[in-house]
C-alpha cells in the first residue's frame, strides 16, 4: 500500500492493486474516503469525492484536510500514480507539516 502523504494524522495512499481511473484513498482512524482525479487531455479537470464500501467515511474536518491535500497536490498525485502503476517505480511518502490552504 504505497502511502503518499501524511497530513496532520490523515494518510493519503494508493492500494497496490488499484485500477483506473486515477484515485487515492484518505484514511484517518478507521474511516476512509476516496478521491477520483478526472483528467482531460492530461490535465486535472475535476476531483470527485466519495465513500469506500464497508468503511465509515471521513468526518467533516478530516474530509476538509483530504480536500486540501488533493487541491494542492493533484498533479503530483497523478505523476506518482504513473510512476507506481505504469513505470513500476517506488513512490516516497511525504510528511506535510504545514497547512496547505
Amino acid at each position: 500500500m504505497p502511502k503518499q502523504y501524511e497530513y496532520f494524522g490523515l494518510i493519503v495512499l494508493f492500494y497496490a492493486n488499484e485500477h483506473e481511473p486515477v484515485h487515492v484513498h484518505g484514511k484517518f482512524q478507521g474511516r476512509e474516503s476516496r478521491a477520483e482525479i478526472i483528467l482531460i487531455n492530461g490535465a486535472v479537470a475535476e476531483i470527485r469525492y466519495g465513500g469506500v464500501a464497508g468503511r465509515p467515511p471521513l468526518e467533516n474536518t478530516e474530509m476538509r484536510s483530504f480536500e486540501e491535500v488533493l487541491n494542492a497536490r493533484a498533479e503530483e498525485i497523478v505523476a506518482k500514480w504513473i510512476d507506481f502503476f505504469v513505470l513500476h517505480k517506488p513512490v516516497a511518502t511525504e510528511r506535510i507539516t504545514r497547512r496547505l490552504k
